[in-house]
């Protein structure tokens, strides 16, 4: 069953372009928040992971900061 995965990137971050990469290689689908230019995106990010550095993924309600490939791995069970 597909999880609800939603990472918080900005368009200029290498982490956030190599993350969703490994997603898209993983076939999982996502939705992309680009916090870069939406202040209530980058206040709901902080307000879940206590800190403004991306990426940020909200994998069902488990919040991992950064590319952690282990974590993510788990998370999504694959």
């Amino acid at each position: 069953m597909a999880k609800n995965v939603r990472i918080y990137s900005t368009p200029t971050c290498p982490w956030c372009i190599r993350t969703k990469q490994f997603l898209k290689d993983n076939n999982v689908v996502f939705e992309d928040v680009d916090v870069s230019g939406d202040q209530q995106a980058a206040e709901e990010m902080v307000r879940k992971s206590g800190q403004m550095g991306v990426p940020v993924l909200d994998i069902e309600g488990e919040i991992i900061v950064g590319f952690d490939k282990d974590r993510i791995k788990k998370a999504l069970g694959i």
